[in-house]
């Protein structure tokens, strides 16, 4: 299969390599023009669980420069690049591809519709982790899952096709029923792990070992659920919960530093205004007080501009 990978940055890199090494034809696709010319010249580097390096030659280029068609396009960009990235690659989208995204952040799937038939569009979740350790290299941990649904199940019949290509790379893809339930599951253990882990500048494992863990916690995704239930979206804190704790193991995700946590060291702008920010704006126009979300925000903010980061 003939595959885009929209935004290769840390994650869209990974299940670059991953799509690539069973067989599939992958182009990296990413506007940070140091990382695209360092893969072109010298390959990507894959740094693993155990510290052993690996180079990996794959295609890599601009938005400017791709011209071919493809089959799938997975788009990994950040949500408040992703506009501009599906503006860059019109011609490209042109024939219609699957898209397929599993960027962090809520709000996604309507920035698409503006780019994309809605019945080519799969939205999912993933919580596969890997950090961008420098241009043309990426440092990989632990395993994981996609969950995922075509946005108009009856118009998108081969599923199953796509699971399997998924499955072949070893991605350990499954449908889900709600893709929206999946999506807010998946914002609010981002709303967690990112943006605690960013504020108190430590990995998933340190966080899940402060004594006072589940008190942070319980304000982020209790407020989630209220706000949730006021859209009439199903969304339990306690599953959450039980997919945050599991992600303490070191041999799962626990030497993992979230992506918001890699933006805020990089002096990268973050997703906070589609993680907490997002529930606490929906939240007022719901008239469900989300103060916990909202102050949350505010400090990743004020990080950001203590940072020099606009």
């Amino acid at each position: 299969m003939k595959i885009a990978i929209a935004g290769a940055g840390a994650m869209g890199s990974r299940f670059g390599v991953k799509l690539q090494s069973a067989g599939n034809q992958v182009t990296l696709i990413d506007n940070w023009d140091e990382h695209v010319t360092t893969i072109q010249q010298q390959g990507l580097t894959v740094t693993t669980d155990d510290g052993t390096d690996h180079v990996y030659h794959m295609t890599a280029k601009r938005p400017e420069e791709v011209t071919e068609q493809f089959d799938l396009v997975i788009l990994f960009t950040k949500a408040m690049q992703m506009d501009q990235m599906l503006q860059q690659l019109s011609g490209v989208l042109g024939n219609q591809p699957t898209v397929l995204t599993l960027a962090n952040g809520i709000g996604n799937v309507e920035t698409i519709e503006r780019h994309v038939p809605k019945d080519h569009v799969v939205a999912g979740t993933t919580v596969w982790s890997s950090s961008l350790t420098g241009p043309g290299h990426i440092t990989v941990t632990g395993t994981g899952s996609i969950s995922l649904q075509a946005i108009v199940p009856e118009k998108f019949p081969d599923l199953p096709g796509l699971i399997a290509t998924l499955n072949g790379a070893g991605l350990n893809a499954s449908p889900a029923e709600n893709v929206l339930a999946a999506i807010w599951k998946k914002a609010g253990l981002n709303s967690v792990l990112n943006t605690y882990c960013t504020l108190f500048d430590c990995n998933i494992a340190e966080f899940g070992s402060l004594p006072n863990w589940r008190t942070l916690n319980d304000a982020v995704l209790n407020e989630f659920e209220a706000v949730a239930t006021a859209a009439k979206i199903q969304f339990s804190a306690a599953d959450v919960t039980a997919l945050i704790a599991a992600q303490f193991d070191p041999s799962k995700n626990g030497g993992h530093y979230p992506s918001m946590h890699q933006d805020m060291a990089k002096k990268r702008p973050t997703e906070i205004d589609f993680l907490n920010g997002y529930v606490a704006k929906l939240g007022a126009k719901l008239n469900v007080p989300a103060p916990t979300n909202a102050l949350l925000a505010q400090l990743i903010h004020s990080q950001e501009s203590l940072k020099g980061i606009k």
